[in-house]
């Protein structure tokens, strides 16, 4: 009833239900249209899922130029999940000309209001010079902001600066500290990583028994470079250290921390209340 009276919150939660299936069949060209009525009333979220949409190519032709509109739209209210994916559109150049400054811009704005995501975009670019100049400190910054949330690529990001020593002092300590927060998460490539500091005793005492439990798991998740250090590993150890290994692997369960996806469901869910 609202949504026909023009109740933009209303509209917003009509086209969030066709879009994910909640009490209607999916129909994303029936949420566009909620959406789209909501976002012409200055709906941010709606303006942001607008965005998404067309940047999916859901409900309507993928249309990268339309979508930077949208998230302009919802980036210029604050939007921080928006501001992020306007500054990845201006990295790809994707809907807009390639522009590194500007992406940096968006990307600074979303950090600076806690967005998990963009403080690593951020951390990338100063890392490679991309838009800015080249600042390994700088870099370390952003990795660390993103990676105390939990970020699992900064966390390995991390521990490579820390393991190289660019931007921080090197420390195989702090290396291996941020490769377990990410493999923990399942992050494949840290949990090469991580075994591979095992296996070579850097940071923590050399287990061949750990080393070959992360590579294993780093192996079943498709990081084709693990196998073959798991069983050059195994050649190392006996029977029962690699049943060991196995069933340590076997038991492992991934941690969860808050994703950047949760920005968005947070906002949504604050509006019901």
């Amino acid at each position: 009833l609202g949504a026909g009276q023009g109740n933009a919150n209303a509209q917003f939660h009509l086209g969030f239900m066709y879009s994910h299936g909640l009490g209607v069949p999916q129909d994303y060209a029936e949420a566009m249209i909620f959406y789209l009525l909501a976002a012409d009333q200055g709906d941010a979220l709606a303006q942001f899922n607008m965005g998404i949409m067309n940047e999916n190519g859901q409900g309507v032709p993928v249309d990268h130029t339309e979508a930077v509109k949208w998230f302009q739209k919802a980036a210029d209210q604050g939007f921080a999940a928006a501001q992020y994916n306007l500054g990845g559109l201006y990295e790809s150049g994707q809907g807009v000309p390639q522009n590194y400054v500007e992406a940096m811009k968006w990307f600074h704005v979303a950090a600076n209001q806690g967005f998990a995501n963009a403080q690593y975009n951020l951390g990338v670019m100063y890392e490679k010079g991309q838009g800015v100049t080249q600042d390994y400190a700088e870099a370390m910054k952003w990795y660390r902001l993103a990676a105390d949330q939990g970020h699992a690529d900064a966390q390995r990001n991390l521990a490579v600066m820390y393991l190289t020593g660019r931007g921080v002092k090197q420390n195989d300590t702090e290396a291996v500290k941020w490769y377990r927060l990410a493999a923990d998460q399942g992050y494949a490539r840290a949990q090469y990583n991580l075994g591979f500091m095992y296996v070579s005793g850097k940071g923590v005492p050399q287990d061949y028994v750990f080393a070959h439990m992360w590579f294993n798991l780093a192996a079943a998740a498709g990081y084709q470079d693990a196998i073959k250090d798991r069983d050059t590993t195994a050649q190392r150890m006996t029977p029962t250290q690699i049943a060991e290994a196995q069933k340590l692997a076997r038991e492992w369960k991934p941690t969860t921390p808050r994703d950047a996806i949760g920005y968005v469901e947070e906002r949504r869910r604050n509006r019901m209340h």
